[in-house]
């Protein structure tokens, strides 16, 4: 498989051979296995203190027996856990503690943090990345997802990137002039905004660099190539540009595993 080499000013050179990554079965059965995978491993852990709400001096179980310590006889209360704040002689002055409805107790139904990981194994996890990297240079996919595009794209690679943002824009609109490249953010309508979802976004481009490249545009998702994770390339078919860098990056890695 061929692709487009472009220039640093967006002229056309030369086709590019692409590694046999690029050329691997699409298993969608599997991306999306991964996928969910990913979603685990990425998820911040959240859960509370284990002993939040828990440290006091507080007795579980009040008797209300007669002739008892600290008994609860003829007092007219509830049997909730209580903390003494003070006592004279026999007569004692206390507080609900470590239950959910007294101050400072435990929460009722506390986050529990994460149980376990979704597990997919190492040969179905390169599958499938090869799958979505292969995806990025479907046109069919890609068409799939693009479907307001009056003009079928394909994704394309280019020798350097600019230094500045407004080259970059001015590059890609060059080689992709019927696509909104650059990332947008937009308020959106309805009941969301008033719930912690005001702003959405579309995905924009996708630019992959070499391990060794470091840059930054905004409006743009750069990744490295270690960087690149499922959810950047999900849904399958994602408008890709790389670098002449990556490319070769992923030719070496395919001759490594092939004389290993």
């Amino acid at each position: 498989m061929k692709a487009q080499l472009y220039s640093q000013s967006g002229e056309k050179k030369q086709e590019v051979q692409l590694p046999e990554i690029f050329e691997s079965p699409i298993r969608e059965d599997l991306v999306q296995k991964y996928l969910e995978s990913e979603k685990f491993i990425l998820r911040q852990p959240y859960s509370s203190y284990e002993e939040a709400g828990k440290r006091h001096s507080a007795s579980g179980t009040i008797s209300h027996l007669r002739h008892t310590w600290k008994g609860h006889y003829g007092k007219g209360i509830s049997r909730v856990p209580r903390k003494t704040m003070w006592r004279r002689g026999t007569q004692f002055f206390w507080i609900g503690a470590e239950i959910s409805g007294s101050r400072g107790g435990r929460r009722s139904h506390p986050p529990q943090g994460i149980y376990r990981y979704r597990k997919i194994n190492k040969k179905e996890k390169g599958l499938a990345m090869n799958s979505a990297f292969a995806s990025t240079f479907n046109s069919a996919l890609i068409a799939k997802r693009y479907s307001s595009l009056s003009s079928p794209v394909n994704s394309s690679i280019i020798e350097k990137l600019p230094s500045k943002t407004k080259d970059i824009l001015a590059l890609v609109k060059k080689i992709f002039p019927n696509f909104s490249s650059a990332r947008e953010k937009s308020v959106r309508p309805g009941k969301g905004k008033k719930r912690g979802r005001k702003y959405k976004s579309n995905s924009g481009l996708l630019i992959i660099t070499s391990n060794k490249e470091k840059s930054s545009f905004a409006g743009f998702d750069i990744k490295t190539l270690e960087d690149v994770k499922m959810r950047d390339l999900f849904p399958l078919g994602r408008l890709t540009l790389y670098t002449q860098q990556a490319i070769d990056e992923l030719k070496a890695e395919a001759k490594g595993e092939k004389n290993a």
